[in-house]
């Protein structure tokens, strides 16, 4: 254990103890090594209390040879751009870092992000498939969406979302920011990071990864329009400076599949609203990545506050809620409308959320009764006028 000893503490016991040791030349010298002991394990101690959380987690990573950075299932730009950052911080460590993600990268907007940048990335499908025995987890803090993922016991944990996971080595939870990148450009500012055009000493930070980043911020808060805390905008304004303009402007504005287009066409003509809610059905879809696109487009609609749209592929009904009313949390109301239908899931933040329902188990499987799709849209009515009260 650390103590901690102020200088004034410090020279104020000394000055007592080697008083009444004058007398005795063996006592002062053992007493004077002690001091020193005292001193110098103090000073260790207040050291280890400055170390700042870029700091921690370097020094975590540099206890590896190699480490797996695991980015969640289907994962978006936020994700991506954290992948990118630990990446980089491994290089500088001297470890091997891979990039690995359960699931697919469908939405073109995360397509556009992984091409444009050229990101190395590998798909997985089981805990086997793993890299490395230290798993990094970004942007998540429960391994998910792969067999055997609940064996995985995480390294170190980096993320802005609300959960009870934790790293064996290393945890750094903050959801109260908007985006997980933005916890990683503090990490450089705390390294004093060369920013851009690496001097090749020190913690680089390229144009590349910098770019990545500001974009993951962008994604995950709207443009800095929702869900931000003051960390987004000077995490943005620390990244600007190597920003590469071209490629950030391909990444936002790549081309859109037809599919995607007459999704949100059929969002925006069969939404029913009710007061200050709208909840649409698109039935059976082909793209499920439509599905959260449809809900921003939904937000453009005058007078409406809140919005669910959910659709149905492979035998799943997908689900995606958007909000702006200070006293709705929507991720918490779609939690609460689902609780009592077997393996569904649902959750987010307060202005957005989603979920995933099985259409067997809503219709009927298992020990509940089930729903039908009309009862359902109502009881997301319900869910969002109650959550509002």
């Amino acid at each position: 254990m650390w103590f901690v000893v102020s200088p004034a503490a410090l020279g104020a016991r000394a000055a007592g103890v080697v008083e009444s040791a004058t007398a005795d030349p063996m006592m002062l010298g053992g007493v004077v090594a002690g001091l020193l002991v005292l001193g110098v394990g103090g000073w260790a101690g207040v050291n280890r209390l400055r170390r700042t959380e870029g700091e921690r987690f370097l020094r975590a990573l540099r206890r590896n040879d190699a480490v797996s950075v695991l980015l969640h299932p289907n994962p978006d730009p936020d994700a991506m751009a954290c992948g990118m950052a630990v990446a980089q911080l491994c290089r500088h460590a001297g470890v091997d870092a891979t990039l690995q993600f359960p699931g697919e990268i469908r939405h073109q907007e995360n397509r556009a992000f992984r091409t444009v940048l050229d990101l190395e990335v590998e798909n997985i499908e089981t805990a086997a498939d793993l890299a490395g025995d230290a798993v990094v987890l970004v942007d998540h803090n429960t391994p998910r969406g792969f067999q055997g993922s609940q064996g995985v016991e995480p390294y170190a944990v980096v993320d802005h979302h609300p959960g009870n996971g934790t790293g064996s080595a290393f945890t750094d939870i903050r959801t109260d920011y908007g985006a997980c990148a933005t916890i990683l450009a503090e990490y450089f500012d705390d390294l004093d990071a060369s920013i851009g055009n690496g001097s090749g000493d020190g913690v680089d930070l390229p144009s590349r990864t910098a770019t990545g980043m500001v974009y993951g911020i962008q994604a995950d808060t709207n443009h800095l329009t929702k869900g931000c805390s003051p960390a987004e905008f000077s995490a943005s304004s620390y990244l600007y400076p190597a920003v590469n303009e071209d490629l950030l402007d391909r990444i936002a504005n790549p081309q859109v599949p037809r599919e995607v287009l007459k999704t949100k066409a059929k969002a925006i003509h069969e939404v029913d609203v009710d007061g200050p809610f709208g909840v649409c059905d698109l039935g059976a879809i082909p793209n499920v990545d439509a599905i959260p696109q449809a809900a921003d487009e939904l937000m453009h609609l005058e007078g409406v506050s809140a919005v669910v749209v959910y659709g149905e592929k492979d035998g799943t009904i997908h689900m995606s809620g958007r909000s702006r009313d200070d006293r709705l949390h929507m991720g918490e109301a779609l939690r609460n409308v689902v609780s009592d239908i077997p393996m569904a899931e649902a959750g987010g933040h307060a202005r957005m959320g989603g979920g995933q329902i099985s259409k067997d188990h809503m219709e009927g499987l298992g020990p509940s009764k089930g729903v039908s799709r009309d009862q359902f849209k109502q009881m997301l009515f319900d869910v969002l006028a109650g959550a509002r009260q």
